[in-house]
């Protein structure tokens, strides 16, 4: 492809190179460079990638992009842009041209893995041939591929796009993360539908504030829902009306959910929910239409999840009867409140919940199921927000009848201190630093009335301490246990 072609006019390429050089990849890592490369000079939060670009020309690039050219000047073209990541985004798009043809992207705190996911499994049963790509990786009818990023590198996620759509997927439901957005990673991906779940604490070690958090979650209904497209927001929550009022101003197809969805209009109301054993009889309202669905899953937040999901479906052309009829179907996503064994009758539950509001709906989920006592074993990850860290043990304190503090993704930090912050809010709690032996005394007290939920890692089959990823995994652990218990 002509170097000329990736760029758009707010870029400057000497004329007498646009034309004649021929880029055969792009790479923003120097190290990763070939040749025939691009290289996107990237500015970082710690360097600078200007610093690299002889390294990348070394390694064959062709052509450097940048928001500035090296102190020394260039040896091969370069390319003066604006913005650079957002034209390392754009430029991939044209290089990976094709996608599904219908794409939703959901954003918010919690629940983007579980609305991915329930959206794919609702276009499968209507017999569409879905994917779904975030934090547990890309998932299709054809393959599975764990990954560990929310929103993958804009190289990468518009490989993927081009690759699944040449398989034959149709249908695309993708996570939205905040720093995917703010680093216009998604940018190029046309979007047709685009949700909202929530927003609670989560990131602050990234963003400086809330606000900032909450203006890069609306950057999907500010800039990348096509025009005409779909807007599908969770009306139930504290921010709901700020991302209604984006959704407006482009106005975007409306689709509000929940309790104070629409339901006499486009949107889908709840109006009763029921527990039902380990799954949830819901009442529904959609365009003055009531339905009941039986949705298989545990815990309130999973019902805002499911109609999220459904908005989505209706939003981007589904019928809403078809639509409503698949939630009975649906199946909870890896690591998300999933229930992976039980001892003397006590259920036990993995959940990814590592931040406040997560860790709060998980456990008061769970608590209609406990007749003894809900126990909870936890930490927090390392290098993260560490404000967040007594607000979990005070919340673990107050809704679980015991806790349990260990060990999480220490990463750099030493983990006991780590552990020391939780537990200066949760009085009462145990400290067993090591993970596997913190599940494995959890389950052996477990009696008949109990529930365990095992939390913070939820899908992960890893653990990062200093810079090693070990292997480890909740579900592993348990089932480790429970093998022994039986033995």
């Amino acid at each position: 492809m002509k170097l000329s072609d990736l760029f758009g006019d707010d870029a400057t390429i000497d004329p007498r190179a646009a034309g004649a050089t021929e880029v055969s990849g792009l790479a923003v890592d120097s190290r990763a460079v070939k040749p025939g490369d691009l290289f996107f000079a990237l500015s970082g939060a710690k360097t600078d990638g200007a610093r690299f670009v002889e390294a990348a020309i070394a390694a064959g690039a062709v052509a450097i992009a940048g928001s500035h050219p090296p102190s020394g000047g260039c040896r091969v073209p370069f390319v003066a842009t604006p913005n650079p990541r957002r034209a390392l985004a754009l430029a991939a798009a044209k290089f990976f041209p094709k996608q599904p043809s219908t794409i939703a992207a959901v954003t918010g705190t919690s629940g983007k893995t579980s609305v991915a996911a329930f959206t794919r499994q609702i276009w499968q049963r209507l017999g569409f041939s879905a994917a779904s790509i975030g934090t547990i990786g890309l998932v299709s009818e054809k393959r599975t591929i764990y990954g560990s990023l929310t929103t993958p590198d804009p190289i990468a996620l518009h490989h993927q796009l081009d690759e699944i759509a040449r398989e034959g997927v149709t249908h695309l439901a993708f996570e939205a993360s905040s720093h995917g957005l703010d680093q216009f990673r998604l940018d190029g991906v046309r979007v047709n539908a685009g949700a909202f779940t929530n927003l609670s604490r989560d990131h602050m070690d990234y963003h400086p504030d809330v606000a900032h958090y909450l203006s890069a979650k609306l950057r999907l209904f500010h800039d990348l829902v096509v025009d005409g497209g779909a807007a599908v927001i969770s009306a139930d929550h504290d921010c709901s009306a700020q991302v209604i009022e984006a959704a407006s101003k482009r106005k975007l197809r409306l689709i509000t959910v929940g309790a104070k969805g629409d339901g006499g209009g486009e949107g889908i109301r709840v109006t009763a929910t029921t527990i039902d054993g380990f799954a949830q009889r819901l009442e529904l309202e959609h365009r003055g239409r009531r339905y009941q669905v039986h949705l298989p899953l545990v815990g309130e937040f999973q019902v805002e999840n499911a109609v999220v999901a459904a908005g989505l479906a209706i939003g981007t052309g589904s019928a809403p009867d078809q639509v409503f009829a698949a939630l009975e179907r649906l199946e909870g996503a890896k690591g998300r409140l999933e229930r992976v064994g039980e001892h003397n009758g006590a259920p036990i539950f993995v959940d990814y919940a590592h931040k406040p509001d997560a860790l709060t709906k998980a456990l008061q989920a769970l608590r209609p199921y406990t007749k003894r006592k809900l126990i909870v074993v936890f930490g927090a990850g390392g290098d993260r927000d560490a404000g967040k860290r007594p607000l979990m043990g005070a919340i673990a304190a107050e809704n679980a009848d015991e806790v349990i503090v260990t060990d999480d993704n220490p990463r750099s930090e030493n983990p006991a201190d780590i552990r020391a912050a939780i537990l200066a809010a949760a009085n009462g709690a145990k400290e067993i630093g090591d993970r596997n032996e913190a599940i494995g005394k959890a389950i052996v007290g477990l009696t008949q009335g109990d529930v365990l939920l095992i939390a913070g890692k939820g899908h992960e089959t890893g653990q990062i301490i200093g810079d090693r990823v070990l292997p480890f995994s909740d579900h592993d652990a348990v089932a480790s246990v429970l093998a022994e218990t039986v033995a």
